[in-house]
């Protein structure tokens, strides 16, 4: 799966060096109108957010508002100058990096490069993959249940529901990944419940464990 970014640009040129160097690192680059830009953010999530703050009217609003949006309040968000804003103010609007007009392919290729490892980090804390798998839940009080879940993600799972969920925050849910031989447990909470589904947020997991989900999440990621 490759990463989506959205950028926000009139300079031609802006566009002539950044798409190569995108290319490279495989993140597909979207082009965005300045009028078109709250409904993009609004609609989908991107990996990376890039701003002409300096050559566009709205630039900085659009990167300040960046960190009130929903879906994207967490993306990477770099901010294009041209002389007129400085690096702290646009730091300070949100920006994670910055690179100064003019551009060239090897800055932005380093910008980017540098900048891939918190965009995949960022993917997978968010990507929910699909499962059906068993996960027992156990109570403080020490009663146990046997659930499916519907996805899962490094952050928590969602599950099915065929009774009403006891009203415990804490509990610890034991699962094991698809093609995996190990168990994982870990230290959760009910995040929030429906009449067919309930989320579970977790609170901790053994070093061990966080690495087999992450490294589980990341080969489905790949494949989809």
């Amino acid at each position: 799966m490759h990463l989506q970014s959205l950028l926000l640009t009139h300079d031609t040129e802006v566009t002539r060096v950044l798409r190569p160097a995108l290319e490279k690192l495989s993140i597909e680059l979207e082009i965005c109108m300045e009028t078109e830009a709250e409904k993009r953010l609004s609609a989908d999530r991107f990996d990376a957010v890039i701003v002409d703050c300096d050559d566009l009217q709205s630039g900085l609003q659009v990167l300040h508002g960046l960190r009130q949006s929903p879906g994207n309040k967490r993306s990477i968000a770099f901010a294009l100058l041209n002389g007129t804003t400085t690096t702290t103010k646009a730091f300070q609007c949100g920006a994670n990096f910055v690179l100064q007009k003019p551009i060239s392919l090897l800055n932005a290729t380093r910008c980017f490069s540098a900048a891939l490892g918190f965009m995949e980090r960022e993917r997978r804390r968010y990507f929910r993959h699909p499962v059906e798998l068993n996960v027992g839940i156990t109570f403080p009080d020490g009663a146990q249940r046997s659930v499916i879940a519907a996805n899962i993600s490094e952050g928590g799972m969602a599950i099915c529901l065929e009774d009403p969920f006891p009203d415990h925050k804490s509990l610890t849910a034991t699962f094991t990944l698809p093609g995996a031989r190990v168990a994982i447990s870990a230290q959760a909470e009910l995040a929030w419940t429906s009449d067919i589904h309930a989320g579970l947020r977790f609170l901790q997991l053994a070093m061990n464990s966080r690495e087999q989900l992450e490294s589980w999440l990341q080969q489905q990621m790949v494949k989809s």
